[in-house]
């Protein structure tokens, strides 16, 4: 398997690389995103016998598709070690712990079904855990073999920063540095990271929003010289390896609902920066049986506008709002690129114009109007994409309705997703909404929505008390690029 860049073309060659050498990166030299040169196929044959694996047997038949350059057995230690109930104990039950992500149906009115599937069991009670506790075993697998170390510099908007920062604690030749929106995260998100006192952990709250904050890391990213210098490796989603452990959910998701392979089901995902989504489009572009797969927006409707209207309108910091599904105040999705280099049929040097324009223009419009950039929305439907939006009313009703009903109690993202799923479910195909988070971590919702604290689970009772260890930073990459460089020592 070799992989490729969503900018690398005729005008701007490139050669294709295995995994193991794009493993520590985030952006491409080139600044794209890195993509396999073609989507690994599955069988039904496939399907059926993965029906009955553990999800660390699945996570490994997957990714051996995509690193195939790592030894069969080292590949399947790493999955073995990573999937386990006592690193995903944060479960209902024991029972759940054991399926790593258990679905549960949430809702059924005669044909249509609406189902969870819990993916925050994990030690941060969020859905990242799924890919960084992975990608935390996969860097010191891979830095061991080179004797070598990282610098892991990423952007948050609350819930990667946390997981990744867990799954990295600790590890041998890594340090990583985070940055975060400065008040623009929950008490509960905010304590989680800024408490740990680990000498390899660097929290960082930027004075602005998170795109400032994921700016910063692309320009650190670009700047190839201090990039190679300072060992600068990501793990936000731009980062290849954490989208493709996101893949394996899916199947999960799907295998556990479908009891043939002639059935399809749907998927809604609430999404800011379209990493989560994005693995759930290439399940689907390797043959997995997905009818459709929508997108749920907050008030921060980028991706919502584009798959109604095809017009990509990047917002500035001053309209992207502060809300209370904060994981998703994002106004410029980085994963984005990947979809649309499939969109405009792998076309590098496509993609370079369009995404130049954001710079240039703020966005780019392919809905084939007069003036518009092309007109390649109209073939989005063949790749299954729906979308809404939901606002914070809407989250509030959704918790109390899913709450007064079932008696779950959901966070607010997932309560985007709730909203949006019921208006896209159809008859006859399953809608699994993935769970992102568990309710503790936005107890401020909570209780506006029910008058009450969330549950936590154990260790987590008083974490807003901890002492929290962090450092408060302007709006500028030179002098982010200068913080690390004085705490590297390169």
């Amino acid at each position: 398997m070799q992989y490729v860049s969503t900018r690398a073309g005729k005008d701007h060659p490139a050669a294709p690389r295995p995994f193991s050498e794009i493993l520590l990166e985030g952006l491409a030299p080139d600044g794209g995103l890195y993509l396999p040169d073609a989507y690994p196929q599955v069988t039904g044959e496939e399907l059926d016998a993965w029906r009955k694996l553990s999800y660390a047997d699945l996570a490994y038949e997957i990714l051996k598709k995509f690193a195939d350059d790592i030894p069969d057995a080292d590949l399947k230690a790493l999955t073995s070690k990573t999937y386990t109930p006592e690193i995903y104990c944060n479960a209902r039950t024991p029972e759940d712990a054991q399926q790593i992500t258990p679905l549960h149906l949430l809702e059924q009115d005669g044909d249509k079904k609406l189902i969870l599937q819990a993916l925050s069991n994990g030690p941060t009670l969020a859905f990242k855990d799924m890919a960084m506790q992975l990608l935390g075993n996969l860097f010191e697998y891979a830095l061991a073999k080179k004797n070598a170390e990282l610098n892991i510099f990423g952007a948050t908007s609350g819930d990667t920063g946390s997981s990744a920062e867990y799954a990295m604690r600790g590890k041998k030749g890594i340090r990583v540095f985070m940055l975060s929106p400065h008040k623009k995260m929950s008490a509960f998100q905010t304590a989680q990271m800024f408490s740990l006192q680990d000498p390899n952990i660097y929290n960082i709250a930027v004075e602005g929003v998170f795109d400032d904050c994921q700016d910063m890391v692309k320009a650190a990213s670009n700047d190839l010289e201090f990039k190679a210098k300072q060992k600068i490796g990501t793990v936000n989603s731009i980062n290849w390896a954490r989208v493709v452990a996101q893949v394996v959910y899916y199947f999960r998701g799907y295998l556990s609902v479908a009891t043939s392979n002639d059935q399809k089901v749907s998927f809604t995902v609430p999404s800011g920066n379209f990493g989560n989504i994005c693995a759930g489009h290439i399940a689907r572009m390797m043959g997995l049986p997905i009818d459709r797969l929508v997108v749920a927006t907050n008030e921060n409707d980028v991706l919502d506008e584009f798959f109604r209207t095809g017009v990509y309108r990047v917002r500035k910091p001053a309209e992207t709002y502060h809300t209370s599904s904060p994981s998703m105040d994002i106004s410029k999705a980085s994963n984005f690129e990947r979809f649309i280099y499939d969109l405009v049929g792998r076309d590098g040097d496509r993609v370079r114009t369009l995404f130049g324009k954001i710079d240039t223009h703020g966005g780019f419009d392919l809905s084939g109007r007069p003036g518009s950039d092309g007109n390649e929305f109209s073939k989005v439907s063949r790749y299954g994409f729906e979308s809404g939006k939901s606002t914070h009313q809407d989250r509030l009703n959704t918790i109390r309705d899913v709450h007064q009903k079932y008696g779950v109690m959901i966070d607010t993202h997932t309560a985007d997703g709730v909203k949006v799923a019921r208006e896209h479910v159809k008859l006859g195909v399953p809608m699994i909404v993935l769970e992102t988070a568990l309710a503790a971590k936005f107890n401020e919702t909570i209780q506006e929505a029910l008058n009450k604290d969330a549950a936590r689970p154990a260790g987590f009772e008083n974490i807003e008390s901890l002492s929290q260890r962090f450092v408060v930073m302007p709006v500028d990459a030179d002098n982010i690029k200068a913080y690390i460089a004085a705490r590297t020592g390169l």
